[in-house]
């Protein structure tokens, strides 16, 4: 499990109206670390002018330094048009250094307007990065985003690059050279050519997706390690850029070993979605940086910014996915929908739990044959099989905004509650429904004791607190007062939020804030809609909470993210790729296919009890290492 951290000093890099060359934009970097100095090497371009009998954008490749990584300055050209071949511009550095050379590969546009025939990839040698002592045409048919590795490969120099960028179906190959000199070799790339499919790496999901290699490869433990660009929808209006991540075999890089399932970066920070070209990040460069990857990409095609992964945890999640550090329990569902009992006849699904007196105490949702749920009760000392399942519901409708109002059968009832203890009192949180008004949250509560002794009619009048306007559901409480105030967090629309109250008395007041800290990330694994799991659990490090994310194939998948203890609104981490999937069959066959759905967890002995729905048929458990959640989302 690993989370993505951009770099608090973004955007690097920006344009200037004091140097022309990059008074529209600076983009696309490609780092160069040294001893004592961090260069970026990036695309500049310049407004429109007029420009060998045309008016364009030109655009040139500059450099600039650091000391720490941070903060760059000393900004001037390193490469401008010279040659016939780069003689409309200059793109999109990746730069290598092999023995003393920096190798410098670059898109060179040789005609305007701007045409697939015209746009290859360039070579420039360099010994300084201050002066280019050589430079070469390296392909003759169309291609970009050439990078050579950093290392032989079986004793050869080894390049990576992108074929038919601009004429697609575009793919990504591998060349090998014996010398430099066969780099920009015409015949070496004739006879290359004749046989690309066995150079080729095929990294493409759908065919309506485009790949172009982003930074040059890095070698890890585990194989060479390519950060990659990811265009979903190529073909049409609704193109969404991200970043992905594969791993090539160390001796034979046109295989791959694993590669990220989903993106797990998008555009999302405002100088990735507005600028030059809205809503798009493109990787260009990477480093290892200690223990981090650290991914040098452009934002909006204006800006340089950076992002850090911590590269142990990316590798992990490659060669063993974070569904796989899920241990589904083996005696999965461990309850099941029973004929005898009309309540819970139909499905049981999306428990919550709390831990009291040494047992898990699992609250489920249960639906009957006219599909009105109410909240059954069940309990596991040692958290995983159930030792006491009780023949009558606890908690059944008893206002009008959940009781069915219809004419016909159709959902109902008290769903999808949430369990917490303040004060030595439990509190339900869930959705109320009547089958013809809006969904509403409501909240009852019930003494500790109470609960355990069973005294079910003891739970106190259920009160609305969502405005009777909105779409409302998925509400958990927090599990004490922060800065003297109550906290619930909610979903409105595809969004969650968090209101803060002073009361949990909601006879006169209803929610009427909502302060968003999660909502959908299109492109990735929870692009539809998100919503809340459990009540977050205190840690040192943050509240962690589970939260479930449809994506695209409207799969229900279960993530985490982590907020600060003080200010709950500020986000610490997030999970890039969702800790659960439906795999197993009881997750995916049922009422809903392909849905885990968790209503709540408790943790014992630094293990997370995850408690949940099951294709929304029957209620399953699985467990996690706390400490490897939270590594992932620090």
């Amino acid at each position: 499990m690993f989370s993505v951290f951009r770099n608090p000093f973004n955007p690097l890099v920006t344009p200037s109206t004091r140097q022309p060359w990059r008074n529209l934009s600076a983009f696309n970097p490609s780092p160069v670390v040294t001893d004592n100095k961090h260069y970026l090497i990036y695309r500049g371009m310049a407004k429109e002018s007029y420009y060998h009998g045309h008016r364009l954008e030109i655009s040139t490749i500059g450099i600039c330094d650091s000391p720490d990584g941070n903060e760059y300055d000393n900004h001037r050209q390193l490469i401008v048009p010279e040659e016939s071949w780069e003689k409309f511009g200059i793109e999109d550095p990746r730069v290598t250094k092999i023995d003393d050379t920096y190798y410098i590969f670059y898109t060179a546009i040789s005609e305007f307007p701007f045409g697939a025939s015209g746009i290859k990839v360039a070579v420039a040698l360099s010994d300084d990065l201050e002066t280019i002592k050589e430079r070469h045409l390296v392909t003759p048919f169309n291609a970009k985003a050439m990078a050579l590795f950093p290392d032989r490969v079986n004793g050869k120099l080894c390049a990576i690059l992108t074929i038919h960028s601009d004429m697609p179906p575009a793919r990504i190959a591998i060349a090998y050279f014996d010398k430099p000199e066969d780099i920009w070799d015409p015949k070496y790339w004739e006879k290359w050519y004749a046989n690309l499919e066995s150079h080729c790496v095929d990294l493409i999901y759908e065919e309506d997706d485009h790949a172009e290699v982003g930074a040059p490869p890095l070698l890890t433990d585990e194989g060479w390690l390519l950060v990659y660009s990811h265009i979903q929808n190529y073909f049409s209006e609704d193109k969404i850029f991200s970043i992905k991540a594969v791993l090539l075999d160390k001796d034979d890089p046109t295989k791959f070993i694993a590669r990220t399932r989903y993106p797990f970066m998008i555009p999302q920070e405002n100088y990735e979605r507005y600028g030059y070209i809205d809503n798009i990040i493109f990787p260009s460069g990477a480093a290892i940086e200690g223990e981090d990857l650290s991914i040098y990409y452009g934002g909006a095609d204006t800006i340089c910014a950076n992002a850090k992964i911590n590269l142990k945890r990316l590798l992990k999640e490659l060669i063993n996915p974070d569904h796989e550090h899920v241990k589904r329990y083996e005696g999965n569902p461990i309850m099941a929908p029973v004929r005898e009992h009309p309540w819970e006849s139909k499905y049981v699904l999306n428990p919550t739990a709390i831990d009291l007196d040494g047992k898990a105490h699992i609250l489920y949702r249960a639906i009957d044959q006219h599909y009105t749920s109410t909240i059954g009760y069940g309990s596991s000392k040692n958290g995983l099989s159930i030792d006491e399942r009780l023949d009558k519901p606890i908690y059944v409708p008893r206002i009008r905004a959940e009781i069915n109002q219809s004419e016909s059968d159709g959902n109902s009832g008290c769903e999808d509650a949430r369990i917490v203890e303040i004060d030595n009192r439990l509190y339900i949180t869930y959705t109320a429904y009547n089958g013809v008004d809006m969904p509403h949250v409501a909240i009852s509560s019930i003494g500790k004791d109470e609960f355990l002794n069973h005294q079910w009619d003891r739970w106190s009048k259920p009160q609305i607190i969502s405005p009777k306007e909105v779409d409302d559901k998925d509400a958990a409480l927090f599990p004490e007062k922060i800065n003297d105030k109550y906290v619930i967090l909610h979903r409105i629309d595809r969004h969650v939020c968090i209101d803060y109250v002073d009361t949990l008395d909601f006879s006169k007041e209803k929610l009427v804030r909502c302060i968003q800290v999660l909502g959908p990330r299109r492109g990735m694994w929870d692009s539809q809609k998100v919503g809340i799991n459990g009540s977050p659990i205190k840690t040192d490090k943050g509240w962690l909470m589970f939260y479930h994310g449809i994506n695209k194939d409207n799969a229900y998948c279960m993530g985490a993210i982590l907020l600060d203890l003080e200010d709950p609104t500020i986000t610490l981490g997030r999970s890039a790729q969702p800790i659960m999937e439906p795999v197993a069959d009881y997750e995916k066959n049922g009422w809903v296919n392909n849905v885990v759905f968790s209503c709540g967890q408790i943790v014992r002995d630094d293990t997370i009890y995850i408690y949940y729905g099951g294709a929304d048929s029957v209620v399953c458990v699985a467990t996690i290492p706390l400490d490897l959640v939270l590594d992932g989302l620090s």
